[in-house]
C-alpha cells in the first residue's frame, strides 16, 4: 500500500553525520557528552531538587557512565539527542538539552533540560534551549517539537514561555513522579515551513 505522504525526515538524517557542537548565547557550548563527564552527571544527581521533577537517580559514578554510553547510542540509533551544556571557557557542565522521543517520518521531538544548582537562575536552560530548538526547526528540518514539564514545576514553565514554546493544555495525571502522578503541561513551538497548497 503506497504512503500519500513523504518522510519529514528520512532514516539516517542524524546518525550519518556526527552529532554536532552547537553555540548558545552567553558564551554556552552544547555539546556531545564525554566519558569524562560521568562524575559530573553523578553530582548533579545527588541534588535533591533532582529527585523531584525526575524518576531516576544515579547511584553511581560508572552508572552515569552507563547513560552516557547509552546517549552515545541513542544518537546512532536516531532515538534521542543529548548535550551536554557548557561554559565555553572552562568546559565546566551547567546542564543538558535533549530532544526525546524522536519520530524522523513525523519530524517531531521532545525537548527536555535540566541545569545543575549553581548555574540556576541565569537563563542558562532558557538559552540552551534556544540553541536546540533553532538547530532542529532552522537546520537538522525537524517540523514540532514538544515541552512537556510538571504543572507544579514553575521554574520549567518559565524556560518553555521564555523559548517561545506555546503552551497548548494540560495532559491530566500523566507522568508518574516521585511523589505520585503529576499533571502534565504541553508546550510546542512549530517550524516556519511554508504552508502546503489546499
Amino acid at each position: 500500500m503506497p504512503f500519500l505522504i513523504s518522510p519529514v525526515l528520512t532514516a539516517g538524517t542524524l546518525a550519518s553525520r556526527p552529532q554536532p557542537a552547537l553555540l548558545a548565547d552567553g558564551g554556552l557550548v552544547l555539546r556531545p557528552w564525554r566519558a569524562g563527564d560521568a562524575s559530573a552527571v553523578y553530582e548533579v544527581f545527588q541534588d535533591p531538587v533532582m529527585h523531584q521533577w525526575h524518576a531516576r537517580a544515579a547511584a553511581s559514578v560508572e552508572e552515569a557512565g552507563d547513560w552516557i554510553r547509552e546517549w552515545h547510542r541513542a544518537w546512532d540509533g536516531e532515538r534521542e539527542a543529548h548535550w551536554a551544556v557548557t561554559d565555553a571557557d572552562s568546559d565546566a557542565l551547567l546542564g543538558r538539552v535533549a530532544l526525546r522521543e524522536l519520530r524522523l517520518y513525523d519530524g517531531t521531538a521532545e525537548v527536555a533540560y535540566w541545569t545543575v544548582p549553581a548555574a540556576r537562575g541565569r537563563g542558562v536552560a532558557a538559552r540552551a534551549t534556544t540553541a536546540l530548538t533553532h538547530w532542529a526547526l532552522d537546520e537538522a528540518g525537524f517540523h514540532r517539537l514538544e515541552l512537556l514539564h510538571a504543572v507544579r514545576n514553575e521554574a520549567s514553565c518559565r524556560v518553555a514561555a521564555r523559548t517561545g514554546f506555546a503552551l497548548e493544555g494540560t495532559k491530566r495525571s500523566a507522568a508518574l513522579q516521585p511523589d505520585g502522578w503529576h499533571d502534565m503541561h504541553l508546550h510546542a513551538r512549530v517550524g516556519a515551513r511554508t504552508p502546503l497548497a489546499s
